[in-house]
């Protein structure tokens, strides 16, 4: 009898371990994050043509008609968003359009990935905030939505990041060394973007009128952005610089001149403004944005 009650023991242990084993497999499977690799093939129809619109825009942003009457410089969306937001790392669309809608602490709203688009026209690419349901806008967000429909929707609260963000530095305010940013720029940087910092062939300028403006994320006077992309995506196809090296080198280039921001003067005429979603009405950012201001 001993014997038979402790092999039945056994057997009920086995069962009742087996199903947690099964039960945490399920719940591992459920909870494993997804790969950030993009869809292998476009949506059929008219939607498959709209995501290939949006990618030529984001290559071709300031050259294709639809986008150049509104974008103000030499930057292509690609120019920050590395091989048309598909690098895992560079400002990844990837899983982007899972983040939205989102909490804009600059607009102090709550805003959709179309508003995201909108302003990334008025600042980085230094130009006119497209309309809204305007064609460009629906294209790119159609891509950037294709690129994240394998991943879980998680709306955020905080920021208008995606689940793949470029991971913050740290950054101390206090050690920062504009001129060793100067050397590392000119030794691994100034052959693609020009020691004048305007770009060469087909390299985007880093500074000068056809960068980005003074109210764009890369130009924030604390250096995280910046430094926190260079950190991953520089030199490009070996980023290899140092942590410290990324921020002086971001502090260097901000440093530079480039064009002030005023809201007002980037936003379209009132018949084709639409909804500006954004609860501070007026803004003005003055370049160079390093050193910070007190």
């Amino acid at each position: 009898m001993g014997k038979k009650l402790f092999l039945i023991f056994i057997i009920v242990v086995g069962m009742i371990s087996a199903g947690c084993a099964a039960k945490e497999a399920v719940q591992t499977t459920t909870a494993a994050p997804t790969a950030i690799s993009p869809p292998k093939e476009f949506p059929p129809g008219e939607l498959g043509e709209m995501v290939k619109l949006g990618k030529e825009l984001v290559e071709q942003t300031n050259t294709q008609p639809l986008t150049k009457q509104y974008a103000g410089n030499a930057l292509r969306c690609s120019s920050c968003h590395l091989n048309a937001g598909t690098d895992p790392k560079a400002g990844t669309f990837i899983g982007t359009a899972s983040a939205y809608p989102a909490y804009s602490s600059r607009e102090k709203a709550v805003i959709t990935l179309e508003d995201r688009i909108q302003n990334c026209f008025m600042r980085s690419d230094n130009g006119i905030r497209p309309p809204d349901g305007s064609k460009p806008v629906v294209a790119i967000a159609a891509y950037i939505t294709w690129l994240s429909q394998n991943n879980r929707m998680k709306m955020n609260p905080e920021k208008t990041l995606g689940p793949y963000a470029v991971p913050k530095l740290k950054v101390d305010l206090s050690k920062v060394d504009t001129g060793l940013g100067k050397r590392v720029y000119e030794n691994k940087c100034a052959n693609c973007h020009g020691m004048d910092g305007r770009g060469v062939a087909q390299y985007p300028p880093v500074w000068g009128p056809e960068s980005y403006n003074a109210g764009a994320g890369l130009a924030k006077p604390n250096l995280v952005p910046l430094a926190s992309w260079l950190k991953v995506a520089m030199p490009l196809g070996n980023p290899d610089l140092s942590e410290q090296e990324a921020i002086d080198v971001a502090a260097y280039v901000d440093s530079q001149p480039r064009p002030n921001f005023v809201l007002k003067e980037h936003l379209p005429s009132p018949d084709k403004m639409g909804v500006y979603n954004s609860n501070v009405p007026e803004e003005v950012v003055i370049a160079p944005t390093w050193p910070p201001r007190h």
